[in-house]
């Protein structure tokens, strides 16, 4: 996680001087920091199901899945704004 950061941080200094491009960059580093939770969460619900416990499992999930929806999000940003722009 901390080089996703790290990386995010370079992009947002490579194109300060390029604002056409810089919010989909931006868009871009933050859609690998929720695939990076979406798949840590889904192993987490994966795990608690094979331990049989459904109740973290379900709560697990129910975060998986905003995270999966601020993914949804983002990429709907990229395509209708950032994008179209640069």
């Amino acid at each position: 996680m901390e080089g996703l950061l790290e990386e995010a941080d370079e992009l947002a200094e490579s194109f300060q001087e390029h604002p056409d491009v810089l919010d989909a960059a931006l868009i871009s580093a933050a859609q690998k920091v929720e695939h990076y939770e979406i798949a840590s969460y889904g192993c987490l619900v994966t795990y608690a199901k094979l331990m049989e416990h459904e109740q973290v499992a379900e709560l697990l999930g129910a975060t998986l899945a905003e995270e999966k929806e601020t993914d949804s999000l983002l990429t709907e940003i990229a395509v209708s704004e950032a994008n179209s722009r640069s």
